[in-house]
């Protein structure tokens, strides 16, 4: 994983590398996605490097959330999708690729194009015991 000095967002955030911003405050950035699954697919950024959402301190996660209600709403408003997914992946496991937070806001116009979930869940391994289970390593 690259160090702070070497993140591409750290490099957009400092002006170091040019971005295609469409909104930007004290502690975010959120700029179109290099890319995208669909027209608008955005990123939203802190400003400050966090590696993910659980080492991201409280003030910048609200920011976060908040800038990306404010794309959100652009997004509806000017390109008209149907929907839109919000995305966030944490490890590389879990298909993060750039190791500095960030959401992805992806409109969705076409139910089978854009961002599309392809892991079929298999519900018969689900039973009362499987969630019991799970609960307990969690809360215990």
């Amino acid at each position: 994983m690259p160090n702070k000095e070497d993140c591409i967002f750290c490099k957009i955030v400092k002006g170091d590398i040019g971005s295609r911003k469409i909104y930007e405050d004290e502690k975010t950035l959120a700029f179109l996605d290099v890319m995208p699954n669909a027209d608008g697919h955005t990123l939203v950024i802190p400003k400050k490097h966090f590696e993910n959402l659980t080492d991201c301190d409280n003030d910048y996660l609200q920011a976060v959330i908040n800038t990306k209600k404010i794309v959100a709403k652009m997004l509806l408003t000017k390109l008209k999708p149907s929907g839109i997914n919000y995305v966030s992946n944490q490890g590389s496991i879990a298909y993060q690729v750039v190791f500095h937070y960030h959401e992805h806001i992806i409109p969705k116009y076409v139910e089978n194009e854009g961002y599309i979930l392809s892991k079929v869940v298999d519900k018969t391994k689900w039973t009362n015991d499987n969630f019991d289970n799970v609960l307990n390593k969690i809360i215990k």
